[in-house]
């Protein structure tokens, strides 16, 4: 069972990113956020209310600071995945994430296991051996969106690993009340900025067709790992399901390899693997 929920919550995680790119690639990331963050607020009502919690005042206010922050997260990796290369954005995403949270044990006095110092030294060897462009992308003439795309990974990395600072600064007893207060606080900041830019005269088209489906799927996806990831914390299974979770940019690879034809060459799919060992020694450590 720890195994089975460990490779459905990479899976979901995985799909979501690589819908919410694909969606973005035709539609602005915006309004394709908004119709995401609307699916996952409508499914994290459903969960919340049917795990009991104890909430106080301070976990809702830092769940909704990593909802602000994660959803910017979001919105970097989506664009990043759709000027891109899915198979370098992705991963040196996930590098990026699980960094952060690191480096904010060492300056909070933490000190991690060797197999997490290992595993983080790995995925920074990776980040710079996925991150290099192929021969003929370094000199040609498309390299500025697969610089664009390496940048907006790094960025929407250090949101999301600074996201999860955030969550973990609310309490156990809380149940899901800091994800739904993400949720909530993640789509009203989109629909702000939506507001914002309507009013200064650009109406930006709301995805329609197959990339309002995408867009949907990426909000549902997102919700199913969250909640897969409660009920292996409920059931005591965290330990096994963490590092297999580790695997999700795995997921966003191959189906960027399956559906769109993604190829990385030989360094970057070094860098590939060492990321997802580095992950994994993270997630395990």
């Amino acid at each position: 069972m720890a195994v089975l929920l460990g490779v459905l919550v990479a899976a979901s995680f995985g799909s979501g990113d690589f819908l919410g790119g694909q969606a973005s690639r035709h539609a602005p990331t915006l309004t394709v956020l908004l119709v995401a963050q609307a699916t996952a607020v409508a499914g994290a009502v459903v969960v919340t209310l049917s795990v009991g919690a104890r909430v106080a005042p301070h976990d809702l206010v830092f769940g909704a600071l990593a909802g602000c922050v994660n959803i910017v997260g979001i919105g970097l990796l989506y664009q990043g995945l759709a000027v891109g290369p899915m198979g370098v954005v992705a991963p040196l995403t996930a590098v990026a994430a699980s960094v952060i949270p690191i480096a904010w044990g060492l300056a909070s006095g933490e000190r991690p296991s060797v197999v997490v110092v290992v595993g983080a030294l790995f995925a920074l060897a990776a980040g710079a051996l996925i991150s290099r462009p192929p021969a003929a992308t370094a000199h040609g003439p498309d390299r500025s969106p697969y610089r664009t795309g390496v940048l907006l990974s790094v960025g929407a990395g250090v949101c999301l690993g600074t996201s999860l600072i955030f969550y973990l600064q609310t309490s156990s007893r809380s149940g899901l009340w800091p994800v739904l207060a993400a949720r909530v606080a993640a789509l009203l900041l989109v629909g702000a900025t939506l507001l914002v830019i309507a009013l200064r005269g650009t109406r930006l088209p709301f995805p329609a067709g197959p990339d309002r489906t995408l867009a949907l799927g990426a909000g549902v996806l997102d919700v199913t790992a969250t909640t897969l990831l409660v009920l292996a914390v409920r059931r005591g299974l965290l330990v096994v399901v963490a590092p297999l979770a580790a695997l999700a940019p795995a997921a966003t690879v191959i189906l960027a390899r399956a559906v769109l034809g993604e190829r990385l060459h030989s360094v970057q799919r070094i860098g590939l693997l060492l990321a997802l060992v580095g992950l994994v020694m993270v997630a395990a450590g």
